[in-house]
């Protein structure tokens, strides 16, 4: 029986393989992120591919507890763990109050304990060097490598997410004070920004609206097997094709890298710390830090720098 066939059953402690798809769709419907959306879909997924086993176990806090400990052995972050844990604790309040699970049961699932963050996964970051070589990946010559330029023009240079990217339409490219600018970008927790745009990823991306005929909508798309261009990409897509680059380079990254790379590279180029922040829309200028790997200096210390001298000491 598919999940979708799966009938409603009756509020139990011990409930049997319950509506999973219009649970699921309530949860995923309660975030607005498209990032914490895909997030949640992949982890209730996964949720339930464990679930159904073998052995075949029923919704309960000792079920979510042991599907805690297969996450931890599975070498998954501290975070990812937790994250994973809060689409399972959303699952159990949609079902409870859809009356497909007690809310004993689902109290006793929501108060199961996710892991405690011993570190900060602080991600992955090119160097100068690997950035440029990324960048000269894709051909100059095929429409393809001249969309798969401008895309990673864009993420290395403007800093976006892949859904981003990916959702970037034809009217959000503006000039203002005499540059180009990526306005009203809706991020995560629906915070709005604009992004500077590098003259080079400019130049990127006109070479490839041109040849590709784009002058409204999805500015990035398919292209299909006779060379046409198709619809717009997907943040899968955008995955994909980072990747695809990447490992001709030897290089394990993934589309947030780039992300991280343009802050990095930003903040060596003496770009001010909240002017990366902007960039980036970052609420908390903790997380811009996070992702720079910032590391206490010592031997080029602030103190060194503030232009102050006390004589005759």
């Amino acid at each position: 029986m598919s999940s979708a066939q799966v009938p409603i059953t009756s509020v139990s402690d011990q409930p049997p393989i319950w509506e999973w798809v219009r649970v699921r769709a309530l949860v995923i419907d309660s975030v607005s992120s498209p990032h914490s959306r895909r997030a949640y879909t992949t982890a209730i997924d996964d949720f339930r591919r464990w679930s159904e086993g073998p052995p075949r176990r029923t919704f309960t806090r000792e079920a979510v507890q042991q599907y805690r400990v297969h996450l931890e052995s599975r070498a998954m972050s501290a975070s990812a763990v937790n994250l994973h844990l809060t689409a399972v604790r959303k699952l159990a309040r949609e079902a409870s109050a859809n009356g497909l699970l007690s809310h004993e049961s689902a109290a006793a699932i929501v108060g199961v304990k996710g892991c405690r963050r011993k570190d900060v996964r602080s991600g992955a970051w090119l160097t100068p060097e690997q950035a440029q070589a990324l960048l000269d990946a894709p051909s100059r010559d095929s429409l393809r490598g001249k969309r798969d330029r401008a895309l990673l023009a864009l993420l290395l240079g403007c800093g976006l997410r892949r859904d981003e990217l990916a959702n970037l339409g034809w009217n959000r490219v503006q000039q203002r004070e005499k540059r180009w600018v990526i306005v009203d970008i809706e991020g995560k927790g629906n915070r709005i920004r604009s992004v500077p745009m590098p003259p080079w990823a400019k130049t990127a991306l006109d070479i490839w609206t041109a040849d590709a005929g784009i002058r409204n909508g999805a500015l990035f798309r398919a292209i299909r097997q006779k060379g046409d261009v198709g619809n717009a990409l997907s943040p899968q897509a955008v995955y994909l094709i980072v990747r695809r680059y990447a490992e001709q380079l030897g290089i394990k990254i993934a589309p947030h890298d780039l992300r991280r790379t343009f802050a990095k590279l930003a903040h060596r180029g003496h770009a001010p710390l909240e002017q990366i922040q902007l960039s980036l829309g970052h609420e908390s200028v903790v997380t811009t830090e996070r992702y720079l790997n910032v590391r206490q200096n010592f031997a080029d210390a602030p103190c060194d720098h503030l232009g102050i001298e006390m004589e005759n000491l």
